[in-house]
């Protein structure tokens, strides 16, 4: 294990460097940062797989839209700080194309990024009512929800849902509801970072124990329609993407331009509340804010708070983008199903060199081939695996950041390029030879 393609000492040193006791804790942006330095220093190429960032252009429509609306000097003014009419009237519209839910324009509210969103969510949740201070994760997920979680202040609780899928679910979900302690639920559909998807009847046990316990619900979808298994892409028709909204009404869809649309640059999204939801008042909001709805609070207390809008520019491509797709002119996930066919190239590869899947199991079919996907490797943990990797230029994030109970990795394959396949099949020969297994 001597002639790895990257010096032991070299990985060694940098993790030293940046303080790192733990490389399982060991976050992105950290594994990021390290495998930048050793690229560096080596002149070895890394296969980076750690970020979940789009590696593919962004919309051209986004960009038109965009250059456009500042040619007409849109940098100059604030945004309406309840955003841009034309972007709220267009994502209600996406979400009954492409869910079949009705939610009006004044719910569908821009934000900087689901990341900000999701930040908005969890703080206007979290005052509804003192005695809910809790948040509950069904895991795996993204592990800066939690950081945000931290840097408020708030509690959250987190339970792997692979164990628990299918008819497994509610049991598992009211042991934590019934508590009473839950101001909101939130998972990822499809799932970052396993790919697993949560069916129909598994939002119908979310929303319904949701209502029964008057929690409310943020669906992250970020990865909107990314399930490649199905056409969830043509507007207003079926099969359409799977939503907890269809089983309860005091739920927030987290819907982001970063990936679906490639344009994570520009920082933009939209949080859109459902009609109850935005209309209800809550004792905590009151208390804090006077005479105030969920809706009101969340924009123009929270929002305003924490940014005083959204890009002006971006809420403009934002609305060209979702206003093409409903229209059926603009077909979306065409852009990305690369994604899915990179993932299904190195599963391949690692598979075929001692590695399995993590998460395998979508209930009782193969899991999806998508943006992300999980390994493991016999005998090694999370951690072990994450380091070991390094030494043979290839980066990804342990899944004890995520919140898995299991032992892998998330691998992304935004940033895979054509040549690396050839790259990675000879150095997981490599790593395979160097590391026998039963």
């Amino acid at each position: 294990m001597k002639n790895t393609p990257i010096e032991r000492n070299l990985i060694d040193r940098t993790i030293k460097e940046f303080n790192i006791v733990d490389f399982s804790r060991a976050t992105i942006r950290e594994v990021k940062a390290i495998a930048a330095k050793a690229e560096a220093e080596s002149g070895v190429e890394f296969i980076k797989m750690e970020m979940g960032v789009p590696g593919l252009p962004p919309s051209s429509i986004g960009i038109e839209a965009e250059i456009e609306a500042l040619k007409h000097g849109i940098a100059s003014l604030y945004p309406d700080i309840n955003g841009l009419p034309e972007l709220k009237k267009e994502a209600s519209r996406f979400i009954k194309a492409f869910i079949d839910v009705d939610v009006s324009p004044e719910g569908c509210v821009p934000v900087t990024g689901s990341m900000q969103g999701t930040f908005a969510s969890f703080l206007t949740c979290c005052q509804c009512n003192e005695h809910k201070d809790t948040v509950l994760f069904i895991d795996p997920g993204f592990p800066v929800q939690k950081q945000q979680l931290i840097v408020m202040g708030y509690k959250y609780v987190t339970f792997d849902v692979y164990d628990y899928r299918g008819t497994r679910l509610k049991e598992k979900l009211e042991s934590y509801l019934k508590d009473g302690n839950i101001a909101a639920i939130i998972y990822s559909n499809p799932n970052n970072p396993s790919w697993m998807c949560l069916k129909e009847e598994e939002l119908r046990v979310i929303g319904e124990l949701a209502t029964q316990y008057d929690t409310i619900v943020l669906e992250d979808l970020a990865y909107f329609a990314m399930d490649f298994r199905k056409d969830l892409g043509k507007p207003f028709t079926p099969p359409f993407q799977p939503s907890v909204a269809r089983y309860t009404d005091q739920w927030i869809l987290l819907i982001s331009g970063s990936k679906a649309f490639s344009y994570a640059g520009q920082r933009i999204g939209v949080s859109c509340i459902s009609d109850k939801l935005y209309h209800r008042t809550y004792p905590g909001l009151t208390h804090r804010y006077g005479g105030v709805t969920f809706g009101t609070a969340f924009i123009h207390r929270v929002l305003y708070a924490l940014s005083s809008g959204t890009s002006h520019s971006a809420q403009y491509a934002l609305a060209a983008m979702l206003k093409a797709a409903n229209n059926g002119t603009y077909h979306f996930l065409d852009d990305v199903k690369v994604y899915g066919e990179r993932a299904r190239k190195l599963k391949d590869i690692f598979l075929r060199h001692g590695f399995y899947l993590t998460y395998d199991k979508d209930l009782d079919e193969p899991v999806a081939d998508g943006f992300y996907f999980t390994i493991g490797y016999p005998g090694m943990s999370s951690g072990e695996l994450a380091k070991e990797l390094m030494y043979y230029g290839v980066s990804a994030i342990s899944l004890d950041t995520t919140g898995s109970a299991r032992q892998g990795l998330r691998a992304c394959t935004s940033f895979i390029q054509d040549h690396q396949y050839a790259q990675l099949e000879e150095r997981m020969a490599r790593f395979e030879a160097d590391h026998p297994h039963n």
